[in-house]
């Protein structure tokens, strides 16, 4: 990695600003704000920008249109083209929304007049007591045809006019109808346009035809005009749709552009940028800058050791990591737990080798094993379009599913089936038996797990392994914390602390003396003095480190304290280690339920293969069986190795925790190349 300084000239930092999205190769310095003006985020500009979002947010809401939730790959920020093009549209929507809302309103009136005027259309009752409707106030006359439109107008929402000709020339009969409310507003207005009430016949009964067909007409129309309205919205989606995203996308730059000027350090002519990238990108990225700004920037570049911040600990440098297919896909695990020191080992290799090994060792069955790599296929970026949501979760399924099938074919388990693999196997073991000149019978697995009468043993055997694996994992912990403990000049965590030099030797000493003591041997003073060497050193360490260094005093918190955590110290070492090692046995352990499970399993069926209907049952059995198999156990599995990683391989070494790479983008998916964490 290497710090980069950037200064721009404010006519230019918009398009920097773009091209360092695009790039994704910055990482910004977390004390980008020190030590200058912060550029104002209320602004003209960043109000604006708001505004036209909100805008183009507002009118494909209105059209049904959904909008990218980032910029898009074509995107660029917007210029003038784009604000008349904006304008154009924007302004086209709201005409559109304005027509569809009025005739809305229209509907909705009509509708409550002539729902009313039918509630009453067969009452036994004159059609003068119609005045007294508690809703409703309608009126039945005559007006000047010319002036029905300015009576329309004048009302606006407060009452409906509908004409009572239906459609005949000269016909100027009209009914007048508004809510209680308004009544007094409509009769002024028809008093002053010279209204002429008809004069409905004494004794008249309930609602006159004409009157429901008049309103029934107005509805017609003003739903005619809703059909007109819809048509023209779905022209204008159809032909304005991909011009709206885009549009937004660009805006959302332009949002994300103002947001970082915001928090850069400026004054009225300039800003500056600085953050890390990665070493081989540097060269390109210079030579984009000065490409993109016509030469009009400055650009400074530092290694992390000559940065004070890093040098004094105050900032700590960003880690990229450069990985393979299979390493990357593992790349979670670690990252979740958190980001190794700069210059520091990558754990995430020795990850990616003992999740797949342990796994596989949990769940051995070659048909389980192969759905997983069959799901691993599925999620991964050639497989189903639904699935590729989970594609971080492909390489480590394909993985852990390779492993189960090997783990499979040495335990003989086929979909919990124990007998298909007998036969292969007696072969391939008798023709090696054959060739080393061994006699006997060829087993029918290689691993026995089940407990059998002869086979105990083996079993100890296999739990003995599982403990083996555990003593590597725990090794390469403390041998990845002394590396990077020496690498980061703390040496006396790398030499006499619990997880350096001295906590090693006693813990590979102390598995020397048990495996000897298992095989027959005997504890001699020899290895006593190689037990008490690595303690003495973990216990009088800090004593030691500051007699080698110069400090004084020698005992920093004094005599009594210095013992009590000596003593401390010793008792948690022993403690730790016996308790890494043992917690291994969970390995063994759950690679013998997985084999019981499936025996289970496998025993059911074939126990019910015999019955009426038997051979359907045996095989819902057999389905549910695994089913539940490869979902719960292996939910459960994939649980126990990700502890296995944290509690017993990360705690060695991950004592302090790093900074994840992030740059600058404005997609998330962006590709950013190979990054070297060593550089």
């Amino acid at each position: 990695m290497k710090q980069i300084e950037l200064t721009v000239l404010s006519r230019d930092v918009d398009q920097v600003i773009e091209f360092l999205g695009r790039q994704a190769l910055l990482h910004l310095s977390e004390d980008e704000e020190a030590g200058g003006v912060v550029h104002a985020l209320d602004t003209a500009d960043y109000r604006h920008i708001q505004e036209n979002l909100e805008r183009i947010r507002t009118g494909a809401a209105y059209l049904g249109i959904k909008l990218p939730q980032e910029p898009e790959e074509s995107s660029h920020l917007p210029g003038e083209a784009e604000e008349a093009l904006t304008d154009k549209i924007i302004t086209a929507i709201g005409i559109l929304s304005d027509r569809e809302n009025t005739e809305k309103g229209e509907k909705r009136k009509v509708e409550e007049a002539l729902n009313e005027a039918k509630a009453f259309a067969n009452l036994n009752a004159p059609f003068s007591d119609l005045d007294q409707l508690s809703y409703l106030t309608l009126r039945v006359g005559r007006l000047d045809p010319k002036r029905q439109n300015e009576l329309r107008e004048n009302l606006s929402d407060r009452a409906v006019i509908i004409p009572l000709g239906q459609g005949v020339a000269g016909d100027d009969r009209v009914l007048a109808a508004a809510s209680r409310k308004g009544r007094f507003a409509l009769d002024s207005e028809l008093k002053r346009l010279s209204f002429v009430p008809i004069t409905i016949p004494e004794g008249y009964k309930g609602v006159p035809g004409e009157l429901l067909a008049g309103l029934e007409s107005r509805l017609a129309g003003v739903e005619k005009e809703l059909g007109k309205l819809n048509t023209e919205k779905t022209q204008i989606r159809n032909e304005y749709g991909g011009t709206i995203s885009s549009l937004a996308a660009a805006y959302l730059m332009a949002f994300l552009v103002e947001q970082l000027k915001g928090k850069l350090r400026s004054t009225r002519s300039v800003y500056i940028l600085s953050g890390w990238v990665p070493s081989d990108a540097v060269p390109n990225l210079v030579e984009g800058l000065e490409k993109c700004t016509q030469g009009r920037v400055a650009i400074r570049t530092f290694n992390p050791d000559e940065v004070e911040e890093v040098k004094e600990g105050k900032t700590k440098v960003p880690v990229s990591l450069e990985h393979g297919t299979f390493v990357k896909g593992f790349e979670g695990v670690v990252f979740s737990y958190g980001a190794p020191l700069y210059g520091t080992i990558d754990p995430t290799p020795f990850v990616a080798f003992f999740f797949t090994i342990l796994f596989g060792i949990m769940f051995g069955d070659v048909g389980q094993g192969l759905v997983l790599l069959l799901l691993g296929l599925l999620t991964g970026k050639r497989g189903l379009k639904v699935l590729r949501g989970s594609r971080k979760y492909s390489v480590p399924l394909i993985a852990v599913g390779i492993s189960s099938m090997v783990m499979g074919v040495l335990n003989g388990s086929v979909f919990t089936n124990e007998e298909l693999l007998i036969a292969p196997t007696k072969a391939v073991t008798g023709f090696f038996m054959n060739l080393f000149g061994l006699t006997g019978e060829p087993p029918e697995r290689i691993l026995q797990l089940m407990p059998e009468k002869g086979s105990i043993e083996k079993l100890f055997y296999f739990f003995g392994f599982t403990i083996a694996v555990g003593v590597v994992l725990n090794s390469v912990g403390l041998l990845v914390n002394i590396v990077n403990q020496y690498t980061l000049k703390k040496y006396e965590k790398a030499f006499f602390s619990k997880t350096g030099v001295a906590g090693i030797l006693l813990f590979w000493y102390a598995l020397f003396i048990a495996v000897k003591l298992l095989a027959g041997g005997r504890f001699t003073w020899f290895d006593l003095g190689g037990l008490l060497l690595p303690a003495f050193c973990i216990f009088f360490g800090p004593v030691i480190w500051r007699i080698i260094s110069g400090k004084r005093p020698v005992l920093e918190q004094g005599l009594m304290v210095f013992i009590m955590e000596g003593f401390v110290e010793i008792l948690e070492t022993a403690s730790t280690y016996i308790s890494n090692t043992v917690s291994f046995l969970r390995v063994g352990a759950f690679a013998l339920s997985h084999a019981v499970l499936s025996f289970i399993v496998f025993t059911l069926s074939g126990m019910v293969a015999h019955l009426a209907g038997g051979p359907v049952f045996s095989v819902i059995i057999m389905i549910f069986g695994n089913a539940v198999i490869i979902l719960l156990e292996g939910m459960i599995v994939a649980i126990q190795v990700v502890r296995l990683q944290y509690y017993e391989f990360f705690s060695k070494f991950f004592t302090e925790t790093g900074v994840e790479f992030s740059p600058f983008r404005f997609r998330r998916e962006a590709v950013t190349g190979k990054v070297r964490n060593s550089e």
